[in-house]
Parts: structure tokens; C-alpha cells; sequence
């Protein structure tokens, strides 16, 4: 392996250490690594890497790792990228299904998990209002409406629909008056 191989490696493996609460509670850990302290994206691109990643089937901050690894490294980054992404969620959960078979049922451990809860949620809001701070005002109407009805029970389905006619329809539109794509 390279020295670019083994750092974007550690990187991820740093993030998928340190990180609790699934894909996007590791998005802001990521942000900071790849964006201020590598500075291998911009943040502009990072913004496109994750709507592409959410698009893609799978857990999202694999999507990230893997297209941030493919950016820099092509395929051997993607793979680093990966494995340092998961493999410390495989190696935790194959050490509490080796020798705690019995921790559901602790009630310390069940506390401990109810009060990690709070701070799940705060790092899932922190990206969505940190990428919310550079929309227009009406972008930032139409994205408080969406999250607004899913929170109500919508299903995002009709809005990714949405999204997709709409965008046909607006390229569409823009290519018939001599605008370009």
C-alpha cells in the first residue's frame, strides 16, 4: 500500500471509530477531515458527493468514503475509503457478538445507550443546518417544506419523483431557449 493509501485508510478508520449513531451522525466527522483538515474536496463538491451518496443504494457514509477515496486514489482509494469505514463497526460488533451475548439485558448498558441518544440526534441535525445555512431564501423555504412534510408523515418518495420531473422539466425548458444544459 502507499502512504496516500494508508492515510485515506486511517482517516476513515479514524471516523468509523469515533463516530456513533449511523451514516449521518459521521457526516460532520467526515466534513472536517476531507474538506478542512485534508482538504481533498471542496466544500461544494462535498454538498454534490453527499446527494450523490444518498442516491446510491447502501449506507451513506460508505457512499461518501468510497466516492471521497475514488476522487483521490480511483479505485485503491475507494477500497482504503471502505475498509476504513467499516471495518471498525465490524470488528465492534463481532467483539460485543463474541463476548457480551448478555448486554442487552444489562440496565446500565441500556442507560448508557438512551443518553447517547440526545447526542445522535444532534450530530444527524448539525450537517442539515450547517448545508441550510448557504441556501437562498427560497431554496431554504422549499427545504423546510419538504422536511416539514416527511416529518408529517409524507412519503420522500414523491418528492425525489418531484425532484427528478421537475429537473427534466427545467433542463428541458433551458436547452428549447438557447440556454444550454
Amino acid at each position: 500500500m502507499s502512504r496516500q493509501e494508508i492515510t485515506l485508510f486511517l482517516s476513515f478508520f479514524k471516523i468509523g471509530c469515533f463516530t456513533f449513531g449511523g451514516g449521518y451522525a459521521m457526516i460532520p466527522i467526515i466534513q472536517k477531515e476531507v474538506i478542512d483538515k485534508r482538504r481533498w474536496v471542496e466544500r461544494e463538491e462535498f454538498i454534490d458527493l453527499l446527494a450523490l451518496a444518498q442516491s446510491a443504494p447502501g449506507p451513506m457514509a460508505v457512499n461518501v468514503a468510497i466516492m471521497v477515496g475514488y476522487k483521490i486514489l480511483r479505485t485503491r482509494g475507494a477500497v482504503a475509503a471502505f475498509l476504513g469505514t467499516v471495518l471498525p463497526s465490524f470488528l465492534i460488533l463481532l467483539g460485543v457478538a463474541i463476548f457480551f451475548s448478555h448486554i442487552s439485558e444489562d440496565p446500565t448498558v441500556n442507560r448508557i445507550f438512551k443518553g447517547m441518544r440526545p447526542a445522535v440526534v444532534a450530530l444527524i441535525l448539525q450537517p442539515v443546518f450547517s448545508f441550510a445555512r448557504g441556501l437562498r431564501g427560497w431554496e431554504y423555504g422549499v427545504f423546510v417544506a419538504i422536511a416539514g412534510a416527511i416529518w408529517a408523515g409524507a412519503s420522500p418518495l414523491w418528492f425525489i419523483a418531484g425532484g427528478i420531473v421537475g429537473g427534466m422539466g427545467y433542463t428541458y425548458w433551458r436547452v428549447k431557449r438557447g440556454m444550454g444544459k
